[in-house]
């Protein structure tokens, strides 16, 4: 009877539990890339794409609902006495959308005006989006996660980003796919077609 009873009780909190991932879309019984959260199956060890080792389908739902716990808790006034950060700086458009995704997280940010514009109105308006301090890290993460998202730039390789074409130099590099390619008489990727002209 005692047995039975155990039984019926694990058996209600595996189908609990079973219904929490699924709901958030893990299973528990895959491998997930903790940075871009491509899934995996259960032999795979580190992910194709970012090169880090894998997490559990377990250890991805604990963490989910750890950041939904967090999420629950954070309060969505502001207060004089928070102390605020700005976190981002654009047009009056941009950063409204920008408030309203970080309020679909359950972050509050204000915008507050840049005074440096000429006040004749010629210039458009520039806003601050500020946050709580203490609600920067998870206001960036969620920016740059729509940022990836809205560029699709989660699945290009932006390690030669930064490479700057000088048309003296020998060879150089395409900041657009990574190509190195001759200087000489060239003002064009070989690879991509990205103009340097």
């Amino acid at each position: 009877m005692f047995s039975k009873l155990f039984s019926t009780k694990k058996r209600k909190q595996e189908k609990t539990a079973g219904s929490a991932a699924l709901s958030h879309g893990i299973d528990p019984e895959m491998n997930y890339c903790p940075l871009c959260g491509d899934e995996y199956r259960v032999a795979g060890k580190r992910c194709a794409a970012c090169d880090v080792e894998l997490i559990s389908g377990a250890e991805k739902l604990a963490q989910v609902q750890k950041v939904k716990q967090l999420v629950a808790g954070r309060s969505m006034e502001l207060t004089a006495d928070d102390e605020l950060v700005n976190l981002r700086k654009g047009m009056l458009n941009d950063m409204k959308q920008l408030q309203s995704l970080l309020a679909g997280e359950r972050i509050p940010a204000v915008l507050v005006s840049d005074d440096s514009s000429c006040g004749k109105g010629c210039c458009g308006t520039e806003m601050y989006l500020q946050v709580r301090k203490n609600d920067t890290e998870p206001a960036l993460a969620v920016l740059a996660k729509d940022f990836m998202e809205t560029t699709s730039l989660s699945s290009h390789d932006l390690t030669h980003v930064d490479a700057v074409f000088v048309q003296e130099a020998e060879s150089n590099v395409c900041p657009a796919c990574g190509c190195q390619f001759s200087s000489k008489g060239q003002m064009n990727c070989p690879e991509c077609g990205l103009c340097f002209g």
